[in-house]
């Protein structure tokens, strides 16, 4: 039996800590998706596509090992829809735990088949979110510590052209 994870976000925009947590999954999962969600309460700065995109082209293990893919649903359905075993969430500190442990237990009152499981990132990416890499994005800062290239890329051309 194939052990398939949802891993869930919004990664506007993916950092090197979520493709950290995506290395660390593959030690426990043998598929993991990559579950992009729409999301638009956040108000993302990428686009769904945009954010699918950039996630496919720095994903460090081609199909069908990981998977990307949008999603506008309950979660738990999502993960249901794709026949996973597990949300897998990344835990960055105590106020990370608080917030994916009221989350774990809503999912679990809906889908007590579906495990969450939480991984720590790297020590050396467990400062990194994707709202200070925007920041500092907008503010011309170097991100080669926090993201990919592709990446880089596409904030600097997203604020370049917002500043236009």
């Amino acid at each position: 039996m194939i052990r398939r994870a949802v891993y869930p976000g919004t990664f506007d925009p993916v950092t090197y800590g979520h493709l950290d947590m995506l290395t660390r999954g593959l030690s426990v999962f043998d598929e993991i998706i990559i579950a992009v969600a729409e999301n638009l309460r956040k108000s993302p700065l990428f686009s769904l596509e945009e954010r699918i995109k950039l996630l496919q082209s720095v994903v460090p293990a081609p199909p069908p090992v990981i998977r990307v893919e949008g999603f506008s649903t309950m979660l738990v359905d999502f993960v249901r829809s794709k026949d996973a075993c597990a949300i897998l969430r990344g835990v960055r500190a105590v106020a990370d735990f608080d917030f994916e442990l009221r989350m774990a237990l809503v999912n679990q009152t809906f889908a007590k088949e579906i495990e969450t499981v939480f991984l720590m990132p790297s020590e050396k990416y467990i400062f990194i979110t994707s709202t200070m890499i925007r920041e500092v994005a907008e503010l011309g800062g170097d991100l080669s510590f926090f993201v990919p290239p592709a990446v880089e890329k596409a904030l600097f051309d997203k604020f370049s052209g917002e500043n236009k």
